[in-house]
């Protein structure tokens, strides 16, 4: 039963062009999908914040606006699910969309129950305000700025890249406690240069800001750039080069062992060098968003930015599958630090033909994905002689 309801959703969901063109009841179908399913979530949230909410979101599930929004969400949901029964034939997305909606009015009711156990904070709310944030922000961008290659919203390997988002999301407060061991550690000895670190947050905000992006963009060439020649490690990381289409989510497949070791590494110095927290949090917010930015399908003329910043034409052709594509363009914000060290490679108005890994070795899936940089690698099987 449930196999067959997750089936319908996602076929109504990767419906052909002319199943989704404006009128069809189609985009209402997703809207409501997607808003009621953020209002139940937040909810769970907020009634379970032990289990279900990260601790860092405290003051906003302490705003009197946090349940105001869930209840405009699960509203403009259930009027956007009868669009979509009176639009459409395949009335799967509204259906599901008011049992969103009901779930959500009947645990509102219920009130929040006592779950046993010490709770593991599951990032469930992370998870809903992020993918309504970036999505918010990405989805329309894309729409307007995709040039000649435009792409369906539930394009080719999106589950994937989605249940990426999801994990990543869900595991964040586990994973920033081990990211940030190292740096916690190191700090406890921070009395030996504090003289450095309050000239440092003694800056104008600016200037800070710009040596942060210097910091982390040169730390993160070098073990961006360590992960691809380094074979043991290239497994980890083509895991996330192994996404074959690209936009605003695809930033989000990376192996957990990765993400533990290169956020680990890279934010050492710049924890340690004692920048004010305004412009270290200010940094962070940003790179969140180029994280999705440079991956995103935004095909707009850069031949003027490109110059002094990375722009998704930049790091697409660090994904591309063409040979010319291979260890280079390994900035994240300044493209002459590859300029500097030689790995920089951006054709003049083009874009890769394809993305990915040639051969496509790396397999589907997440939890196969997972794994694979831990299996042995497989060995050709000689030709018998003849």
């Amino acid at each position: 039963m449930i196999t067959k309801l997750r089936l319908a959703i996602r076929n109504d969901l990767e419906a052909a062009a002319e199943a989704r063109v404006f009128g069809s009841g189609w985009l209402s179908g997703v809207l409501a999908l997607v808003l009621g399913g953020s209002a139940l979530l937040l909810l769970l949230a907020h009634q379970y914040p032990a289990w279900f909410s990260v601790e860092d979101l405290e003051a906003v599930h302490a705003s009197p606006y946090y349940m105001l929004g869930v209840q405009a969400l699960a509203l403009a949901a259930f009027a956007l699910a009868c669009v979509n029964l009176v639009l459409r034939r395949n009335k799967i997305l509204g259906f599901s969309a008011v049992a969103f909606v009901l779930m959500t009015t009947t645990l509102g009711a219920i009130g929040a129950q006592t779950i046993p156990g010490e709770g593991i904070n599951f990032g469930v709310d992370w998870f809903i305000l992020n993918l309504l944030l970036k999505g918010l922000l990405f989805v329309p961008l894309e729409k307007l700025f995709s040039g000649d290659k435009p792409q369906p919203l539930f394009r080719y390997e999106w589950r994937e890249d989605l249940l990426y988002f999801l994990i990543s999301s869900l595991l964040i407060q586990i994973m920033a406690f081990i990211s940030l061991a190292p740096t916690m550690a190191i700090l406890k000895h921070a009395a030996l240069w504090q003289s450095l670190r309050d000239a440092v947050a003694a800056q104008p905000y600016i200037v800070q800001f710009v040596e942060l992006m210097l910091i982390a963009d040169f730390m993160q060439y070098g073990f961006h750039r360590l992960f691809h020649q380094v074979p043991f490690l290239w497994r980890f990381h083509a895991v996330h080069h192994s996404a074959q289409a690209m936009d605003w989510m695809a930033g989000s497949r990376m192996h957990l062992f990765e993400i533990l070791l290169l956020r680990g590494v890279t934010i050492i110095p710049l924890y340690a060098l004692g920048f004010d927290q305004s412009a270290l949090y200010g940094y962070i917010f940003f790179v969140y968003l180029v994280s999705a930015y440079v991956h995103a399908n935004l095909r707009f003329k850069d031949e003027g930015i490109s110059l002094f910043f990375v722009t998704p034409r930049f790091h697409h052709w660090h994904h591309g599958i063409e040979k010319e594509a291979i260890d280079v363009n390994f900035a994240v914000h300044f493209p002459w630090i590859d300029r500097l060290f030689g790995t920089y490679y951006l054709p003049k108005g083009q874009w890769p033909s394809g993305y990915g890994i040639g051969g496509h070795p790396v397999p589907k899936g997440w939890w196969a994905q997972f794994i694979y940089p831990l299996q042995r690698e497989k060995k050709p099987v000689p030709e018998p002689a003849e």
